[in-house]
């Protein structure tokens, strides 16, 4: 990493820092003290939003450990996030335990179910891998509607407000403080990881998996632990969904989220956590700006079908990904690196 001017490592543990300057460190600072100030001067409408994109980030930092780090694409990750979902949904409304147990739970429930559907990962890959992680989603889905005397099939689960320690979160501020915890804790733990062993074997694998076995690297073991640990994220982010809204539904989980989340990480960056962040933002405030913008249009011009602008945000998202993929396959992250870059070496840069 390119550091400004006269700013140099003189030990090991400088040189794998996350933070390395003053500046850095003031910045995240400033960012926290502004993040969990939020609640104090946001509307419910804005809080809803952050929330729900604290709720995406978590899911797709777990996406970016499974398929940006170690190479394994999946398309069933709102399937996961169901599985973490309904079981969190069971134990507190059914089992009565309290939302401290319920969601590690949850997390460790879509991991497991993730191991499950990751062991074909051994045998397949590329399109046969997004293929049975399809069948995931489905399998899943299905497999919850069936299940009507515990699941509650079509009716759903009602699930009560989380209790931490005898206080019940009731306020849309108190638990977007939550997520926004838990979305800091999962983001220094997804980019702490791969700084370890198991990170640098993820990213052998991606990278070639049979040069990654020659060098000793376990496939299996190590396919499966990027399964669970990427499914265990999108437990907890499916048991936040459902406690946020106080009620478990298998429409909370469509397919299209499994697509919408891959597509974060190709807009932000794969194998890059903070361009895992830059995607979820960017597309969510995206659906922000088209929901916006569609009555506007319709209004605007009468001879445009109403179904037409209350696609817009779809069109949109497809268009803006299509545009990536061609311009800038990296993602945001490589452009803002080119960014922090020009102005480090100025008037160098070139």
């Amino acid at each position: 990493m390119s550091l400004p001017s006269g700013i140099f490592q003189e030990s090991y543990g400088q040189d794998m820092a996350i933070f390395r300057t003053k500046l850095q460190w003031f910045l995240l600072l400033a960012f926290l003290v502004v993040l969990f100030t939020v609640p104090l001067y946001a509307s419910d409408k804005i809080l809803t939003v952050t929330t729900m994109i604290g709720i995406s980030i978590i899911s797709v930092l777990g996406l970016n450990i499974l398929t940006g780090y170690c190479g394994q694409i999946s398309l069933g990750h709102a399937g996961f996030m169901a599985v973490g979902g309904y079981v969190s949904a069971i134990l507190t409304a059914k089992l009565g335990l309290p939302f401290l147990v319920a969601l590690p739970c949850a997390g460790l429930a879509a991991g497991l179910v993730g191991i499950i559907f990751g062991l074909p990962s051994l045998k397949i890959k590329g399109f046969y891998l997004i293929m049975a992680t399809v069948a995931a989603q489905f399998i899943v889905i299905w497999l919850i509607l069936q299940f009507r005397d515990v699941t509650g099939g079509t009716d759903g689960i009602s699930v009560p407000r989380p209790d931490l320690f005898g206080y019940v979160i009731q306020t849309k501020g108190a638990y977007f403080l939550l997520v926004m915890i838990i979305a800091c804790l999962g983001t220094f733990f997804a980019k702490n990881i791969v700084r370890t062993r198991v990170g640098r074997a993820f990213i052998a694998i991606r990278d070639n998996d049979l040069a990654a076995e020659v060098m000793g690297v376990n496939l299996l073991s190590y396919k499966l632990l990027a399964f669970f640990i990427g499914c265990v994220y999108a437990g907890v982010a499916g048991s936040l969904l459902v406690n946020y809204f106080a009620f478990a539904d298998t429409n909370m989980f469509p397919f299209g989220d499994s697509v919408w989340y891959l597509a974060m990480l190709i807009v932000g960056g794969m194998g890059s956590t903070t361009g895992a962040i830059f995607g979820v933002v960017s597309l969510k405030l995206l659906d922000e700006a088209m929901t916006l913008a569609g009555p506007a249009l319709a209004a605007a011009f009468p001879d445009i079908a109403a179904q037409a602008a209350a696609s817009l945000s779809l069109i949109m998202r497809g268009v803006v990904i299509a545009v990536f993929l061609i311009f800038e396959p990296r993602g945001l992250m490589h452009r803002w690196e080119l960014f922090k870059a020009y102005f480090r070496r100025w008037p160098f840069s070139v």
